[in-house]
């Protein structure tokens, strides 16, 4: 049977309820809060302050990612803590997302750590950490060309649809899973990963979708960077 339904009954392109703040986090340089459906991220921001010798770079700063996922954050079993492939992996790919719009070059021999933190998740959470934490960034005065939003489309049976959920991503069928990551300005995709099958066709159609949808999640960051600074 196709799936002419979304399981929580929302459009094709319609994005689960969202909530952006940003300046959440008072000792930080830089913070967001981001909420997607069940999905809740934070994001903390230290820096530029001088890195380690083994890290650090002449000619510019470096930007990198602690990404975590609290032990009880998600569906099924209890996630282990502690370090672990996946978070390193994930820390990997959110750096290449945001380091085409942050400019650290007049900041050599320095480190931006960003701390990513997840309490709660429900699919998307490496998309809710790359909008939240260009949210973090642009608060802690990191000089950045644009702002990056994320979202994750792809295809439940047959059907291209939009910021997937974790029982999406489980559905008996034919599913793909497509983070995409967009620069705000350019429409350039900064992060394209896949995880399932899906026809060439219907691949363009999910990647028009995701920079379609992504304006959606810009405007709330914008809100939530307007919102902090008109209110100091």
């Amino acid at each position: 049977m196709a799936y002419n339904k979304r399981l929580d009954g929302r459009k094709t392109k319609e994005l689960r309820e969202m909530e952006a703040r940003s300046g959440v986090i008072p000792n930080a340089d830089g913070s967001a809060y981001f909420r997607v459906g069940n999905t809740v991220v934070y994001v903390a921001v230290y820096g530029p302050r001088p890195a380690p010798r083994f890290l650090a770079n002449p000619t510019k700063g470096i930007l990198r990612f602690h990404y975590n996922m609290m032990p009880f954050s998600g569906y099924g079993s209890r996630i282990r803590p502690g370090h672990k492939r996946r978070s390193q992996e994930i820390g990997k790919v959110m750096t290449g997302a945001l380091e085409p719009v942050v400019d650290l070059s007049k900041y050599p021999n320095t480190i931006v750590d960003v701390f990513v933190e997840l309490p709660q998740t429900d699919a998307g959470t490496r998309c809710a950490a790359i909008s939240a934490s260009s949210i973090a960034l642009a608060d802690a005065g990191i000089p950045m060309t644009d702002m990056v939003a994320s979202v994750a489309v792809g295809q439940v049976d047959g059907t291209v649809v939009a910021d997937l959920t974790y029982n999406e991503e489980a559905y008996d069928a034919i599913v793909s899973d497509i983070p995409v990551a967009v620069i705000h300005g350019s429409k350039e995709i900064s992060l394209l990963q896949m995880d399932g099958e899906i026809k060439k066709e219907d691949l363009i159609t999910a990647l028009d979708m995701a920079v379609e949808v992504t304006e959606e999640i810009h405007c709330l960051q914008v809100e939530a960077l307007t919102k902090r600074f008109m209110v100091q």
